[in-house]
């Protein structure tokens, strides 16, 4: 049995997709166990490769029913708390980032830069083990009866640093809806007074708010089947990336070299100065709770212009396929 610990988000899951299967090729014929939380089992279905799921809400105690696993692998962070999580289920094999304070001195060396994706895949490099970063395409969800070809606006994050201004978010919605899109608001229950914002001011009908009225498997059968996702630093812009689904992600403070869609992938679109190493700490070390300059200084017209190139690079990808 394999016993992996990724007890964080859906953005979180999203990018360790690569390492998941990974684990699967290198270690076939084994249970997959993935300790998150239990409201990620739909999403962690669509990843194709996970048994069951540990519900676990963040790091603490696991709730490890059986015998000891034979690996425990940790994608949730350098340790020390989560490699002695895992060591508490008294595993055969721990691969881990090394960490001595943990106990654990041996293994590949934590590089705080590195792209997240790329980080959990030369983790089990260094232990002999096959991930491609590039395998990030989710299973498609069965029919949620949710609307298809909409245009997707997210303007939430837990973090609010991250948030692009409503204000810029309404005038967006109502420039696309302008130019023929049928744009939706989502967003979290918590989200929704936000969401109602948006909507209201851009001029949009009160059923073009989704926010609250989505669960996890029905809001990844929205993105998987929409024309285009424009939103902040989270969870929705992986879901976008796994779909091949067009999208503009606006970055701050975090930079799109550590969270962002792969370079190569024309029709998802960065926007956002690009912090230098550490930026983020130190936002964060300073108390900042607004939008963070890099969103702040990115205007309407520019986001406009990346929508542009990325539905451009989608006709032309559909062009080159047929």
């Amino acid at each position: 049995m394999i016993l992996v610990l990724r007890a964080l988000g859906v953005g979180d899951l999203a990018t360790a997709v690569p390492a998941l299967r990974g684990l699967r090729a290198g270690l076939p014929d084994r249970e997959l166990v993935l300790a998150a939380p239990g409201w990620l089992a739909p999403l962690a279905d669509l990843v194709g490769v996970v048994d069951r799921v540990l519900p676990t809400d963040g790091l603490g105690r696991l709730a490890w029913p059986g015998q000891p696993p034979e690996v425990a692998v940790n994608l949730h962070g350098r340790g020390p708390q989560s490699h002695r999580m895992l060591a508490a289920t008294r595993p055969r094999r721990l691969l881990a980032f090394a960490n001595a304070e943990a106990g654990h001195p041996h293994g590949p060396v934590w590089d705080e830069d590195e792209h997240e994706v790329r980080r959990w895949c030369r983790l089990l490099h260094g232990y002999g083990l096959p991930a491609d970063p590039d395998d990030l395409a989710l299973r498609r969800p069965a029919a949620a009866g949710v609307p298809a070809g909409v245009t997707v606006l997210h303007p939430g994050s837990k973090i609010r640093a991250k948030r692009w201004p409503a204000p810029r978010f309404a005038a967006l919605a109502r420039a696309l809806a302008g130019r023929g899109h049928r744009v939706v608001v989502t967003g979290s229950a918590d989200e929704r007074v936000l969401a109602d914002r948006v909507a209201a001011a851009a001029g949009l009908p009160p059923e073009a708010v989704l926010a609250g009225r989505t669960g996890l498997a029905e809001l990844a059968a929205l993105v998987a089947d929409a024309r285009l996702v424009v939103s902040g630093d989270t969870g929705v812009a992986h879901l976008a990336t796994g779909y091949g689904t067009a999208s503009v992600v606006l970055f701050g403070p975090v930079p799109a070299a550590r969270w962002g869609p792969p370079p190569d992938r024309p029709r998802h679109r960065v926007l956002g100065v690009t912090p230098g190493p550490g930026t983020e700490r130190d936002w964060a070390a300073s108390g900042g709770v607004d939008t963070h300059p890099t969103l702040a200084a990115v205007g309407v017209d520019e986001v406009l212009a990346a929508v542009d190139d990325a539905e451009r690079a989608v006709r032309v990808s559909g062009a080159v396929a047929a």
